[in-house]
């Protein structure tokens, strides 16, 4: 009896320290940008008659006569620091894609370079998986190679407003959640590394092809409409015809000298200790002569 009271009370105290979220990371990026209206930034780029701008606020939906709805920025970078606020749709979701990515797509169709964060669309009562991808530049014939880092997270994401980010300058890229880093991506040589000039996009649509467990459970439109709301735009970056170090985004830590601090590398190893859920180089499915960098 004493072993099973111990046990209930081992397992509550794990319980519990999950629950408080991470430690503290020390250095809060987000509060040295300041917030941008969707219209000082952004624009439509497709399906506007599914997109509503109420005061800062942006909802986007999908529902069965449509494809979901997108936004693009005014401008494209070459680094910076790219944030906004989301909140999720609770209930049934499975096969639908709620984005924020930069991009240069449109550009190198079929060998582009890519950063994303995408919410996976889940079932009721099984927690949305936040994705991380990195592209390098496509093969050119359509298929490209990602480096995708999956997390479940530490909060209920159709709650409230969570802050999500990117930041990416010459030397790393860096995915960071409520100013916790999850992710930290650095640049080994050229050949791994994304340099060219990407525009920042938002989107919600369909992919049920592979969205909600490798494709297995679809978009139920008997659900719909599938919405996902933003704010809190933030960006501070190098446009295209600017040097990269043009110094208009913040660093990655208190370190003028970038990388992350001891106490950041500490939230993060919390983070993916916890809630990592899938790591590409630890896939043994890959051909990992195509991630060198593992």
């Amino acid at each position: 009896m004493a072993l099973f009271l111990l046990s209930l009370l081992l397992l509550f105290l794990f319980n519990s320290s999950n629950a408080q979220g991470p430690p503290s990371p020390g250095y809060y990026p987000s509060s040295k940008v300041q917030s941008l209206g969707f219209s000082q930034c952004f624009r439509n780029l497709w399906g506007p008659q599914h997109q509503s701008l109420d005061q800062s606020a942006l909802t986007i939906w999908l529902d069965k006569t449509t494809g979901g709805s997108g936004f693009k920025s005014l401008k494209n970078y070459r680094s910076g620091y790219f944030g906004t606020s989301v909140k999720l749709q609770p209930g049934y979701t499975a096969g639908i894609i709620t984005s924020f990515y930069l991009s240069n797509n449109q550009d190198y169709p079929g060998n582009h370079d890519e950063i994303d964060i995408e919410f996976l669309g889940t079932t009721p009562n099984k927690p949305y998986t936040l994705q991380t991808n990195v592209y390098i530049r496509g093969s050119g014939d359509g298929n490209i190679i990602g480096r995708e880092m999956k997390f479940h997270l530490w909060f209920d994401p159709t709650q409230a407003y969570h802050n999500y980010a990117i930041l990416w300058n010459p030397n790393e890229i860096i995915f960071f959640v409520d100013d916790v880093p999850i992710r930290r991506y650095p640049r080994k040589n050229d050949a791994t590394f994304p340099q060219r000039p990407m525009y920042v996009y938002g989107s919600i649509w369909d992919a049920s092809s592979w969205a909600t467990e490798e494709g297995r459970i679809k978009a139920d439109y008997r659900y719909q409409p599938f919405i996902g709301k933003y704010n809190n735009f933030k960006i501070a970056g190098c446009t295209a015809n600017e040097n990269p170090w043009c110094g208009r985004s913040p660093s990655s830590s208190s370190s003028r000298a970038g990388g992350l601090s001891r106490q950041q590398m500490a939230a993060m190893l919390w983070v993916q200790r916890n809630y990592k859920v899938y790591d590409y180089c630890r896939d043994p499915r890959r051909d990992h002569t195509h991630t060198p960098e593992c």
